[in-house]
């Protein structure tokens, strides 16, 4: 049975255009895998500890010697990591705030890039451990960033997102860029104007080749 890890982390709820594209990956998903499973985790409903020394030395604490509260400190992260290995593949939302990932997207990403987890030393180098894993990432700007385009140097989420995975050891990645979202706002088009074109790209990668 196929698993799907869906995650959004925008803070604007209904009116996210990121939650809006990956709730419509994983609506065609279902339909493609209709025994499969979807695990969902809404960054915004999660509550992240602080990344402190307290927690860092539990983390570097062998597992055997670790005290009820390290392993307490660890047990969320331990659940994130778990959900990431238990899919197949993986969908994130992720709006592009600052240039960058929202916060609680990185605070996530803090939680699971783990030594000896998500990732390990093998004579000194790094080797990613979540191997044979599809991850999908919806990116939502208010602004257009694509490769090519007159702002792409201001883009650090797929860079950025690309190279943390790829530390984990996930090499099959894929974008849908939805830039260009302030238009919205300033009232030069309408929202199902603005998604219906990136609803049916998603759409026409579930349809049979």
């Amino acid at each position: 049975m196929s698993t799907l890890l869906h995650i959004d982390s925008s803070p604007l709820g209904d009116a996210s255009i990121s939650r809006n594209l990956s709730s419509e990956f994983v609506q065609r998903w279902k339909q493609v895998h209709p025994q499969g499973e979807v695990i969902t985790r809404d960054l915004t409903a999660t509550q992240f500890p602080g990344i402190d020394a307290q927690w860092i030395g539990a983390v570097y604490t062998p597992p055997d010697s670790r005290t009820p509260v390290q392993r307490e400190l660890l047990a969320l992260s331990d659940t994130l990591i778990s959900e990431l290995e238990r899919a197949d593949e993986w969908v994130l939302g992720v709006p592009m705030h600052n240039f960058s990932v929202a916060t609680l997207l990185k605070m996530w990403l803090d939680q699971v890039v783990r030594a000896g987890k998500t990732f390990s030393y093998i004579n000194g180098s790094p080797v990613g451990l979540l191997k044979n894993k599809k991850a999908h990432f919806i990116i939502a700007s208010g602004g257009v960033y694509d490769p090519g385009s007159p702002a792409a140097s201001f883009d650090f989420v797929q860079p950025y997102l690309e190279a943390i995975f790829g530390f984990m050891g996930v090499t099959d990645i894929s974008f849908h860029r939805a830039g260009g979202a302030a238009l919205i706002n300033a009232g030069r088009t309408d929202r199902q104007t603005f998604l219906q074109p990136h609803i049916e790209s998603i759409r026409a990668r579930f349809q049979p080749a």
